[in-house]
């Protein structure tokens, strides 16, 4: 080390001189800031390293904090559990709650719109075995209940006390094989068999084929079984099978679904009507009336409305007012109207005054009595009995105004006499 100074020892001179000269400066000269220079490179030099001891220092806290001193996390946590699981204890205690009320306020509800006599029960137990369809409930021979006895909801009908105990009552359910009710349908009044099939639809057995019976049906408890009143709605149809002789009809029941917790034991039943088929309520349109003819306005050829039927009806009836006739009101032999004449032409009592044009062989219209042969006098025609003897006329030829014959008929001012008759064609 002493050779190696001994050999640079000028040269180190002058850098510790220039070194110092420089601090000197930096001492002396101010920034823009007014700020020392040698004050900017400390803080300069400085600030990595104090700021690479911060980290260290805080994330060595956080740690020794977070993963090593755990004394009071564990703690805390049982605690938030503890929390947790009373609150959703609290929760379902007050959804029970809940419930039984609403099931209690709806068969209080449906206690008092029936007439028959019930009593309310719980369902506190179910038969042994996984395919039981058999439940107990709360209410036995003490109450009154007795075998035989139909159990039912709000909803529809439920099953049947089968056995009574002193303090209990064994009920078997509609899903049960062993279960029968009689039940008629509600649309269209066919009646059938509910019976069971341990599975969550019954059968409704005993339909004709050739009975109607469709998916979304009601059926009701018919009362033919003598247990059930008639009118306890029973459930609605899911699937129709047409074999022979007997229609295949699944019914979902509908006193099923909402569980069994609280029943309805039918002390004295008392039959319903059953309740009329509710309608769709869909909005339908109606247009307006049509506008109606004014004092002075024609009357309309047809009415808009109504089947050709009615439109044909009118029409004869226009006809008839036309010619004076009242359909039955003439007598047997008396002369129909003329249903070939347009209604809006007049017709006159008198066949003279307006004589009906007649039509040649070729279809051509020619003038009234061009070649019609007058009738004979005494001959009968089809119209009536024979014809009068016309009265006797001069010849004709000028005639003074007043020098009529007596029976003659007078001209009307006014009028022309009739043209002559062509020559006939060769």
């Amino acid at each position: 080390m002493e050779s190696f100074l001994n050999r640079y020892r000028n040269i180190t001179v002058l850098l510790l001189v220039i070194f110092a000269q420089l601090i000197l400066l930096a001492v002396q000269i101010r920034n823009d800031q007014d700020v020392r220079m040698i004050r900017v490179w400390t803080v300069t030099a400085v600030t990595p390293a104090a700021r690479i001891a911060e980290w260290m220092r805080g994330g060595s806290i956080g740690f020794l904090h977070d993963y090593v001193l755990l004394r009071d996390t564990h703690d805390e946590n049982q605690r938030l559990r503890a929390d947790i699981a009373r609150l959703k204890l609290e929760n379902n205690f007050l959804k029970n709650e809940l419930n039984t009320a609403e099931r209690g306020q709806a068969l209080a509800v449906f206690q008092g719109r029936t007439p028959s006599k019930t009593m309310a029960a719980n369902v506190i137990g179910s038969g042994a075995g996984s395919n039981s369809k058999v439940v107990f409930v709360d209410r036995g021979s003490v109450a009154g209940v007795q075998r035989g006895m139909a159990v039912v909801t709000p909803d529809g009908i439920i099953g049947t006390v089968i056995e009574s105990y002193p303090t209990a009552s064994e009920v078997l359910l509609i899903t049960d094989p062993d279960f029968g009710a009689g039940v008629v349908s509600q649309k269209t009044q066919v009646r059938g068999t509910l019976k069971g099939q341990g599975t969550p639809l019954c059968k409704v057995d005993y339909i004709p084929f050739e009975e109607k019976v469709e998916v979304g049906d009601w059926f009701y408890s018919s009362g033919d079984d003598r247990i059930f009143p008639r009118g306890f709605p029973v459930g609605q149809v899911k699937a129709v099978r047409n074999t022979q002789p007997f229609k295949e009809v699944l019914v979902e029941p509908s006193g099923l679904h909402r569980g069994l917790e609280d029943v309805l034991i039918l002390l004295e039943g008392v039959h319903q009507s059953l309740p009329n088929e509710q309608a769709a309520s869909q909005p339908i349109y109606i247009a307006p009336p049509p506008p109606a003819p004014g004092p002075a306005g024609p009357a309309p050829e047809h009415s808009s409305t109504g089947t050709e039927a009615d439109r044909l009806r009118q029409q004869y009836k226009d006809i008839g007012d036309a010619q004076g006739h009242r359909f039955g009101e003439g007598l047997p032999g008396s002369k129909p109207p003329d249903f070939n004449l347009n209604r809006k032409t007049p017709v006159s009592s008198s066949p003279a005054a307006n004589p009906a044009p007649a039509r040649g062989a070729q279809g051509s219209t020619r003038p009234a009595g061009a070649g019609i042969t007058p009738p004979q006098p005494g001959q009968p025609t089809a119209s009536g009995p024979a014809a009068p003897t016309p009265p006797l006329s001069p010849a004709p030829g000028p005639r003074p105004a007043g020098n009529r014959a007596p029976g003659s008929r007078s001209q009307a001012p006014g009028s022309q006499a009739p043209a002559p008759r062509p020559p006939a064609r060769e």
